[in-house]
């Protein structure tokens, strides 16, 4: 089995990559069990971890580029992750480069599949800003009908149908994940406008300030770095007979405010560490997370198996442990 990973260099591509080395083995064409004897890496820069597990080959390349996708997916690419995208911030800042990474870039690796005719598994990597906030109240549920109020919500939607229609026409086995707001994330911040989720809580607990953008009484869709990646490969491994139509799913998530967050990092790490965020706004930011929607109901993605979080402290606890970091492969 040989498995392409988009944006295999990036937060969730490291993390998924070394799941997929501890594994024995993935679903495969025929929705059979197969050994991974081959992952390979797309990226346009190199990872920040070194994997010395021979069965991983990474490829700097860009991911616009036809020839480039031409040179990692072929007929012996049984499954392909698609997770590179340009983060909401950014595509929001600059729509032609979200255009040609979230939605033009979607396509070529799509037409690649059909034009090979295997019809691969292909997992790619939704948001919640795929809906609004101003929908049905403040309660968005899986079958509310997206309208997304963000360039990248729109870019992503947009593919979902693509991963939707392709699927439907036979061309590709396609599942596309709504992945809530991921926190906590390791590193430094990025240009996502959900970047301060993790910020507000890794910031402070490496004795750094940290500046929160939005009111404390802003509700955020999470979940953590642990649970995206186990929900990401049980996606993979749904037949495709389970996952129906559509083939966009909606991932569950825990609704917890700003504050709440603040408040649970104090109860964590004490009084000192939570005093070192700043309420600072930043209206741009503020403007694209009071358009997602804090809570979502997902009874299809719960009865599909798909997990959430359920206790923001732990996730905290979690990260603060080093348990959010991805596991060193064994060679």
């Amino acid at each position: 089995m040989k498995v392409l990973i988009t944006g295999g260099a990036g937060f969730l591509g490291q993390r998924l990559l070394f799941a997929l080395l501890e594994r024995p083995s993935l679903s495969g064409r025929h929705e059979t069990a197969e050994p991974i004897d081959e992952i390979i890496l797309l990226d346009q820069v190199a990872p920040p971890t070194a994997c010395a597990d021979p069965r991983v080959r990474f490829v700097e390349g860009d991911i616009t580029d036809g020839d480039c996708i031409a040179s990692v997916l072929d007929e012996s690419t049984t499954s392909v992750f698609h997770l590179a995208a340009v983060v909401s911030g950014a595509a929001e800042a600059d729509f032609d480069l979200g255009m040609r990474i979230n939605l033009d870039a979607t396509r070529l690796v799509l037409e690649r599949c059909r034009v090979l005719g295997h019809v691969p598994h292909l997992v790619m990597t939704s948001s919640v800003a795929s809906f609004s906030s101003s929908q049905s109240g403040n309660v968005i549920t899986e079958d509310t009908a997206p309208t997304p109020m963000s360039s990248y919500g729109t870019q992503k939607v947009i593919a979902e149908l693509l991963v939707n229609d392709y699927s439907r026409k036979g061309f590709i086995d396609g599942r596309t994940l709504r992945v809530p707001t991921v926190s906590i994330r390791p590193g430094k911040p990025n240009a996502a406008a959900s970047s301060f989720a993790s910020g507000i809580i890794r910031e402070p607990l490496a004795g750094l300030e940290a500046v929160c953008p939005v009111p404390a009484d802003t509700p955020m869709w999470l979940m953590s770095p642990r649970l995206a990646i186990d929900n990401l490969i049980h996606g993979h491994e749904l037949a495709k007979e389970v996952v129906g139509f559509p083939r966009t799913i909606t991932l569950p998530g825990l609704s917890v405010t700003a504050g709440e967050m603040v408040e649970a990092l104090r109860s964590v790490a004490g009084e000192d560490v939570a005093n070192r965020v700043r309420w600072t706004p930043n209206e741009m930011i503020k403007r694209i997370v009071l358009s997602w929607p804090g809570t979502i109901a997902t009874p299809r993605a719960l009865k599909l198996g798909f997990q959430a979080d359920t206790d923001f402290k732990s996730m905290i606890r979690d990260y603060r442990d080093g348990l959010a970091a991805p596991a060193a492969p064994r060679t």
